[in-house]
């Protein structure tokens, strides 16, 4: 175990989790991300959609889904071509292993390279 890099912040954090708590990791990613997307209504009937019927992950087939992603196209992309991004069809249950290296090859840089 070892304590949150945030200065002050006395939580510990698993070796192997990240260097933040998990309070600090979500305030980061919704500092990056804003937290409109991802708290509505149609956004959380999309993952539960998803997750629902992807409950295994589909790129390694052996974790416990717990991320819905947008696939073939991202969310940015459905957003810009008119398209619901909160329709089931435009995703994929990932676990968060195989989400994060999907996306660090696909979307170097995340949503904020296309700012």
């Amino acid at each position: 175990m070892r304590v949150c890099v945030i200065a002050g912040c006395p939580a510990l954090v698993p070796q192997g989790e990240g260097a933040r708590c998990y309070a600090h990791r979500r305030q980061a990613r919704a500092e990056r991300f804003g937290n409109a997307v991802y708290s509505t209504a149609g956004h959380r009937r999309f993952r539960r959609a998803v997750l629902h019927r992807d409950p295994i992950c589909v790129l390694c087939g052996v974790a416990e889904a717990t991320v819905a992603d947008h696939f073939p196209d991202t969310r940015i992309v459905l957003v810009e071509t008119g398209r619901n991004p909160n329709d089931p069809e435009a995703g994929r249950g990932l676990c968060a292993p195989c989400h994060n290296r999907h996306t660090a090859q696909s979307s170097p840089g995340g949503w904020n390279a296309r700012n």
